[in-house]
C-alpha cells in the first residue's frame, strides 16, 4: 500500500485516479491548490505526489496568458521542489500531447516538442524545470497523454457527442487519432506509481480512433442509428485550415504505437467498450 497525494481539488482526472487508487488498496487524498494554504501541507507523509492541478479547456486570451504560466508551470515546479525537499519518493506530473504543437501527423520518439499555445508552452516549461530534479531518491514521471475522454469529461468529445445524439447522418472522414479513455489512464497511473517509475510516458488506447466511427458508436450506445455519408472528406479538409475545431476533430494526429508499450494491462477497455461505459448509465 502506498500513500498518494493528488494536487487539484475537483479535478476530473484527479478524482478518477483517486477512486481507482483507493480501489487498488492505496491511500489517496486530494489537496486544494488554490491560494497558499497548500504550502503548509505535510508532504513527508506521502510516497507519491500526483500533480494534476492546472488550467485547461479555457479559451486563451491576452489577459489570461500569464495565468497559464503561473499555474501550469510555476505552481507545478514549486510543488515538485516541495515534494523533493520533503522526502517524497516519486512525483508524477500530468503534462499533455500539446507540448508538441502538432495539429496533425504522427508523433514519434524523434519528434521534438514545439508548442504553439500558452497551454502547451507552460506545460513544456514545467517539464523542463521538473525533470532535472529526478535522482535515485526522487523519481520524476511525466505523462503526455492525448485527448482524454470518459463519463462527464470536457473538451471535443462533448461536442462530438452532441452531434451523435442530434443528427441522423454524419460525414465519414478517414482519419486516425490517438485518444485515451479515463479508466485506462487511471490504470496506467496506478502501475507507474506501484512500480515507482521515472521518465516520460505516452499512454494511449490500444486502437487509434476514427472520428466518424466514434460518433456512430456513441449514437449506437443510445439505440440510435447514425448513417455515415462518404464523399464529404474534401469539405472537411477544405475547412480544416480555417476552422480549428474541424482540424482537431477530423485530422490525423497520433503517437506511434511503439511509444506506448508500457504495461499492456493498463488498456483494460477497447474503444467500443469505453464508449459504452461512457454513454450507458
Amino acid at each position: 500500500m502506498k500513500k498518494i497525494l493528488i494536487t487539484g481539488k475537483n479535478s476530473y482526472i484527479g478524482n478518477a485516479v483517486e477512486s481507482r487508487l483507493k480501489e487498488a488498496g492505496h491511500e489517496a487524498e486530494v489537496l486544494d491548490m488554490i491560494g497558499d494554504g497548500w504550502k503548509s501541507a505535510d508532504f513527508s507523509r506521502y510516497d507519491c505526489i500526483f500533480h494534476v492541478a492546472g488550467i485547461a479547456h479555457v479559451k486563451e486570451t491576452k489577459k489570461n496568458k500569464q495565468l497559464y504560466y503561473s499555474v501550469n508551470r510555476d505552481l507545478a515546479v514549486e510543488t515538485a521542489q516541495k515534494a523533493k525537499s520533503s522526502g517524497v519518493k516519486q512525483f508524477v506530473f500530468l503534462s499533455s500531447m500539446s507540448v508538441y504543437g502538432k495539429e496533425y501527423g504522427k508523433i514519434t520518439n524523434d519528434t521534438l516538442p514545439k508548442p504553439k499555445t500558452n497551454y502547451g508552452k507552460s506545460k513544456l516549461e514545467a517539464e523542463q524545470n521538473i525533470l532535472p530534479l529526478s535522482d535515485e531518491n526522487f523519481k520524476v514521471c511525466v505523462l503526455r497523454p492525448p485527448m482524454i475522454y470518459g463519463k462527464d469529461c470536457k473538451g471535443n468529445y462533448v461536442t462530438l457527442r452532441k452531434f451523435a445524439l442530434k443528427l441522423k447522418i454524419f460525414p465519414y472522414v478517414k482519419n486516425k487519432r490517438s485518444m485515451l479513455y479515463i479508466e485506462n489512464l487511471c490504470e496506467f497511473v496506478r502501475l507507474i506509481i506501484e512500480n515507482c517509475e521515472s521518465g516520460v510516458f505516452f499512454p494511449q488506447n490500444a486502437e487509434y480512433t476514427n472520428t466518424s466511427e466514434m460518433v456512430k458508436s456513441v449514437a449506437a450506445a443510445h439505440g440510435k442509428k447514425l448513417r455515415l455519408i462518404r464523399g464529404f472528406g474534401w469539405a472537411v479538409k477544405l475547412l480544416g485550415p480555417f476552422i480549428k475545431s474541424a482540424r482537431k476533430a477530423f485530422g490525423n494526429l497520433t503517437y506511434d504505437k511503439s511509444m506506448s508499450e508500457y504495461g499492456e494491462e493498463y488498456r483494460k477497455y477497447t474503444l467500443l467498450q469505453s464508449i459504452e461505459k461512457t454513454e450507458i448509465k
